[in-house]
């Protein structure tokens, strides 16, 4: 349960005046079915659920190589205490993308504004068409039916793709590369950047490498949505482990001065 006074606390930053206010639709781009989003009620929540994969050197990336390497610096027993340093790919795990990934002069990890950082969770479940098709696209008609179902995104939302895809994140097939080297799988299509830009919807995730496809040429998605000034999570973990709505998702982003994304802490309070 919330520790007394948190939940007061969270659902003054949740209410829809002083957290969800602002973002203006982008003109001149494809648009999902205006519906009213629901205004925030007080948030209460009984568990909180980690949607943060273990890092370490075996963790897949996108590159095949491994994005962290950890070495002893100092040792209790000789130096009077521990200290490990790192060498770290910005992109490895879970992690946060920036608009600066993609984006000559688009907002860095450490300067994205912690209003942005705990939202509504949207979880669409798109399990079985991955399960028949790894290089499934996430498409606007399935954040349709998701609202038909759900209603309204929430406002400020973070909407996540479950594709199921953690589940081999300790083998090849997380990767899913062919003899040509191409990988496959899920992604959301870059018509969604297009439709979500013009709702208030402040991020998106997925559970793969890659917010693209894994065959993607031409990172479209990612150019789109991150040249927007949002941001992205992937490799997240255990989505299946959340309600597909009410849940709110916590953001530990890192805060390195002009990071273009990092390793992140990721928590769902359900």
């Amino acid at each position: 349960m919330c520790v007394p006074g948190c939940q007061e606390a969270l659902a003054r930053r949740l209410s829809r005046r002083t957290f969800f206010g602002g973002a203006a639709a982008v003109a001149g781009v494809a648009t999902l079915p205006v519906t009213s989003a629901a205004v925030a009620a007080p948030m209460r929540f009984e568990r909180a659920v980690d949607l943060t994969h273990p890092l370490g050197p075996d963790f897949p990336t996108f590159g095949g190589t491994p994005g962290i390497a950890v070495k002893k610096k100092y040792d209790l027993a000789k130096d009077g205490y521990n200290l490990n340093e790192w060498v770290i790919e910005e992109h490895t795990g879970t992690h946060m993308d920036a608009p600066l990934h993609f984006t000559k002069d688009g907002l860095s990890a450490d300067a994205l504004g912690v209003d942005k950082l705990v939202v509504p969770l949207a979880v669409i479940d798109v399990t079985a068409k991955a399960a028949s098709n790894p290089d499934y696209q996430v498409r606007v008609e399935d954040i349709a039916a998701y609202e038909r179902e759900h209603g309204a995104l929430p406002a400020g939302a973070c909407v996540a793709m479950r594709s199921g895809w953690d589940k081999h994140v300790s083998g090849p097939k997380f990767r899913n590369a062919d003899g040509a080297g191409v990988m496959h799988f899920p992604g959301f299509h870059p018509e969604v950047a297009r439709a979500l830009l013009g709702r208030n919807v402040s991020g998106v995730a997925v559970d793969t490498l890659s917010l693209d496809h894994g065959a993607s040429k031409d990172f479209a998605f990612h150019l789109t949505w991150l040249g927007g000034g949002r941001w992205g999570l992937e490799g997240v973990a255990n989505l299946d482990q959340v309600p597909a709505s009410g849940a709110t998702l916590v953001v530990g982003g890192p805060k390195i001065k002009g990071a273009t994304g990092g390793p992140s802490r990721l928590i769902a309070l359900v």
